[in-house]
């Protein structure tokens, strides 16, 4: 590696490991010179590269700078949904939308799918090999119903990173996190039960609602900081709130991270009302934020909040690897898992564990999260570029999906029509609801192939929504 991309790569690590914060001034370009007994040529290059990756801004006559984040468009308004616990609907058209995954398309903005493609993958795809070449055993025998130990030793140690203290026997393996929240709603509550929700939500734990036969009911949430106490302490003096579902770090569909504040809030809210809280984390490797967000579990004293993740992600879905810590419901978790599932696939597990303990998994979010971030300014460009005025789109803290919402009179779902004849599959936002609101606003995946592919399928968007503006204005 040349000087300034060693250099570049140092002062990287340290901008994402907290060293510098945003809006700290760096140091200069003599100081490093020095420091590193390099030329000011070198230090400068380094800091040109930063400044393309959006690390790093300069500022005549006063130095280099840790770039903030910038928001150039309106974020979507607190949602308003109903005041009423609500049977889930619209599983045909989440059904619709996973069958119409791998078809022939141009850019597929529907799934929340990882990037898959990185080099850094490259350890834990060589650690599967070698555990089928040499362990193959390992795979074809029954595992531990928990999991494995080695895996469950490794989350241990990952979720120290969120402010938990807990042990290989405090987790439970699942098949991914869908599974997880399955089980655990099943474990906290019964037939009829309400369960509360963000809204918009993630339309894979509405449909878990309504598998259960549990009713979902909808709190006020803003795209900046996440479900209001507030809307949620008036909903539970009204209704028997059995338990809360909610994602409070990088958010699935908004993005948002909840402030560390409101997290508590939110758990000594759960204790007033003796009520469990379900923590979808499945994003919270992924934050922008370095050291990553603590999590409502960093503050459980009794057991109540049952933490639930996967690496599909963070790694790749299909490994199917997915964990729940959940507190004092630990007996019951492991029981429906075993009743409904049985144990899962060992290889995987085995794999993850290893890439973990060797220190691949810490590179790859490394790698990730600055990937993703590019990604998300890229795609808020081309939005802002294209999309019609008044567009409010989310400003995503981590991950790689984003919530838009359209002005009012648009259709996403006859969009997502429109753009499906030009290859392009979109996810319209009443999947996002248990009773099909949000019709004029999409969740995008802004990872999905390469960034020339999606600044085009951006502009086929932005002149299919267009003509359905002119349309609109010829028939009134």
């Amino acid at each position: 590696m040349s000087r300034y991309l060693h250099l570049a790569t140092r002062l990287r690590e340290h901008i994402q490991m907290g060293y510098f914060a945003p809006g700290d001034k760096l140091p200069s370009v003599r100081q490093l010179a020095g420091e590193h007994g390099v030329s000011i040529s070198t230090v400068q290059e380094a800091y040109r590269v930063l400044e393309q990756d959006g690390l790093v801004e300069a500022k005549a006559k006063s130095g280099y700078f840790v770039a903030r984040a910038k928001e150039r468009i309106a974020r979507p308004k607190e949602s308003k949904p109903p005041q009423r616990p609500m049977d889930v609907s619209l599983w045909e058209d989440v059904l619709a939308m996973l069958m119409g995954h791998g078809v022939d398309a141009s850019c597929e903005f529907q799934h929340a799918m990882p990037d898959m493609s990185s080099s850094t993958l490259k350890p834990l795809l060589k650690n599967i090999y070698e555990l089928n070449r040499h362990r193959p055993q390992d795979g074809m025998s029954y595992g531990h119903v928990q999991g494995e130990l080695g895996l469950r030793e490794q989350l241990a140690r990952l979720t120290a990173t969120t402010g938990c203290q807990l042990d290989a026997e405090d987790f439970v393996v699942t098949s991914g996190c869908q599974e997880a929240l399955s089980v655990c709603l099943r474990a906290v509550a019964q037939s009829g039960d309400v369960i509360a929700v963000e809204s918009p939500g993630f339309y894979g734990a509405m449909q878990a609602i309504k598998a259960a036969n549990l009713k979902a009911l909808e709190i006020p949430t803003d795209s900046r900081d996440g479900m209001s106490i507030e809307a949620l302490k008036l909903a539970m003096d009204q209704w028997p709130v059995k338990a809360i579902l909610v994602t409070p770090t990088v958010n699935n569909p908004q993005g948002y991270v909840m402030p560390l504040a409101k997290k508590q809030a939110l758990y000594q809210l759960a204790r007033e009302y003796d009520i469990a809280i379900i923590e979808d984390d499945i994003y919270g490797d992924i934050a922008f934020e370095y050291p990553r967000p603590k999590t409502i579990k960093s503050f459980d004293e009794d057991g109540r909040v049952l933490l639930c993740s996967s690496f599909s992600k963070t790694l790749a879905p299909g490994f199917r690897v997915g964990w729940i810590a959940p507190g004092r419901y630990r007996d019951k978790v492991t029981h429906i898992k075993y009743v409904s599932s049985s144990m899962c696939p060992t290889l995987p597990q085995l794999a993850i564990g290893n890439f973990i303990r060797q220190g691949g998994y810490d590179r790859h979010l490394r790698s990730m999260r600055q990937s993703y971030r590019k990604a998300r300014d890229a795609m808020l460009k081309g939005i802002e570029q294209h999309f019609p005025a008044h567009t409010r789109v989310s400003f995503p803290e981590g991950g790689f999906i984003l919530w838009l919402e359209l002005p009012e009179g648009y259709d996403a779902a006859r969009l997502a029509e429109l753009a499906k004849q030009r290859g392009i599959i979109l996810a319209p936002g009443q999947m996002f609801s248990a009773t099909g609101k949000y019709r004029n606003c999409l969740r995008f995946n802004y990872i999905d192939r390469d960034l020339a592919t999606r600044e085009q399928s951006i502009a086929v968007l932005g002149d299919i929504l267009a003509a359905m503006a002119s349309s609109k204005l010829e028939t009134a």
